[in-house]
């Protein structure tokens, strides 16, 4: 043994594993044990992989900066990501890469221990250890300092401003801040700037060039990040807290009265195409998943996105026949023709998805020119599903006309009102109400269905709307007239003669 070399019982060892045992989320509690990180790391419920939606347990403690030099951390997550690099391919299964990730974090602590040890700093004692192994793990396949926040279940909303304090705020509405997950506004650029690598479905950029990150999280999770166009790089993280969720469930939480349950539900077993409409947070995904849900589990059904939200992929129990495509960004410099190099539209995967024999195909959130990937979606088959921004069913008729137009020059009004007029069946609007407003008391957030809107072709193609529920003071969501084609809806289980205007919901 040299005499530079710490003798063995100077050094705390890690003990070697081969695979780390694949340990079920829901019985491993999240704690802070007294062993080696090797240990940890091989008992660590794994993170899931994006074959996966669940929720993870909400962490019983979470780091502080007096527990973890988070300086040191990135240090060593760099030098884990190249050792990665080395060990995996971009086909490597996700739980193969993170069972070598765990290898390479305790490789990592167990020479700096040693280095540590030699210039005689004095051993780290094993808690230490075993915080920094979570805290390089968590950066490296998760989120960081992050982390603990995404996996707390009750909370929805997260939002990053540079390096203050996050603002966080749960299901109920409720608004509190916790401390800083970056030391600095360039931490958090490379934060994502890594995240954006490797953090979602697909590969993408985040640059001066491609200032905008929009990802799909582990978990089934949102994320939405800007940096260099706003005045200091912002995340914002959705939370999907309901995922696997039915139109039952929906009545359940007051979200929806049962005839108009029973209404949704024969419409889209009877093949009407639903459009969701409401303000940003106000449950347009959840609602679709729900209606989604009411859909055959033997159909064959495809969902396009431009970030995977839905989910509904990763519910074989009730979808057992399904496609979910994903649209690419790109990257790199611009062709000849102006777009992205690697550049995956909407439309091309229409495309593509019309030569799968769907019975289904949706497209999901409509914020600007995937209206018209709608609209052909709508056109190749009945049943389709998607959400856009408005204010009232009445004004996403107009959002969708405005959408359209954002397409260019070739695409008309007249055109676009046409295509709503003639392919989309429902608008169903949802609402987020504040419970009243006390300065002392939390808000208090409630969703519910305020409309349900019919449309037909009309004059000169324009579409005529029938409300077919409507909000009445004291008596809610109410049936209101009936579309025409009402009494398709009796072989689905809705009964035409119990849709009386002004009756009891």
């Amino acid at each position: 043994m040299s005499m530079n070399e710490p003798a063995d019982d100077e050094i705390t060892r890690l003990p070697i594993f081969d695979r780390p045992p694949v340990i079920e989320p829901a019985s491993v509690p999240f704690t802070r044990p007294s062993r080696s990180p090797r240990e940890i790391l091989s008992a660590m419920p794994p993170v899931h992989p994006r074959s996966e939606v669940t929720v993870a347990p909400a962490r019983t403690e979470q780091h502080t900066d007096g527990d973890v030099d988070w300086a040191q951390v990135r240090a060593f997550r760099q030098q884990a990501a190249a050792r990665l690099a080395d060990q995996v391919d971009e086909n490597t299964a996700e739980d193969e890469r993170r069972a070598v990730g765990r290898e390479v974090i305790a490789q990592i602590l167990d020479e700096h221990v040693r280095q540590t040890v030699t210039a005689g700093a004095g051993a780290m004692d094993v808690d230490h250890q075993t915080q920094l192994a979570q805290a390089i793990f968590d950066s490296l396949f998760g989120l960081g300092r992050l982390q603990p926040l995404v996996d707390d279940p009750s909370i929805e909303n997260i939002e990053v401003y540079g390096a203050e304090p996050v603002v966080v705020i749960d299901h109920h509405g409720v608004i509190s801040r916790r401390p800083p997950i970056v030391d600095s506004e360039d931490e958090l650029i490379d934060m994502l700037t890594f995240l954006a690598t490797r953090g979602g479905a697909s590969e993408r950029t985040f640059s001066t060039a491609s200032p905008s990150l929009h990802l799909h999280l582990h978990g089934g999770h949102r994320l939405a990040a800007s940096g260099w166009t706003t005045h200091q790089p912002v995340v914002v993280i959705r939370r999907h807290r309901l995922v696997d969720i039915d139109l039952d469930d929906l009545v359940d939480g007051t979200t929806l009265p049962p005839q108009a349950a029973q209404f949704l539900r024969a419409a889209v077993r009877a093949r009407r195409s639903i459009v969701v409409s409401g303000s940003m947070g106000a449950g347009k995904t959840t609602l679709v998943r729900a209606l989604a849900n009411e859909i055959h589990a033997e159909e064959k059904l495809g969902t396009i996105e431009t970030e995977y939200e839905l989910g509904l992929h990763h519910m074989r129990d009730r979808h057992h026949r399904i496609i979910a495509w994903e649209a690419r960004t790109g990257s790199g410099e611009r062709g000849a023709d102006g777009r992205v190099a690697g550049e995956i539209s909407l439309d091309e995967l229409v495309y593509d998805a019309l030569r799968m024999n769907l019975d289904r195909l949706i497209v999901g959130e409509v914020r600007g020119r995937e209206v018209l990937p709608m609209f052909k979606a709508m056109q190749s088959g009945a049943g389709s599903l998607s959400t856009v921004h408005a204010h009232s069913a009445h004004a996403a008729i107009e959002r969708l006309v405005t959408c359209a137009m954002e397409a260019g020059q070739h695409v008309t009004a007249e055109f676009a009102y046409r295509q709503i007029a003639q392919h989309v069946n429902l608008i169903v609007h949802v609402e987020r109400r504040e419970g009243g407003y006390d300065p002392d008391a939390p808000v208090r957030r409630q969703r519910r269905v305020a409309q349900i809107v019919a449309l037909e072709p009309g004059e000169r193609g324009m579409p005529a709307s029938t409300d077919v529920f409507e909000e009445r003071s004291g008596a809610g969501l109410v049936p209101a007239s009936a579309p025409t084609w009402i009494g398709e809806l009796a072989a689905h289980g809705y009964d035409p003669r119990t849709h009386r205007p002004g009756g009891p919901a």
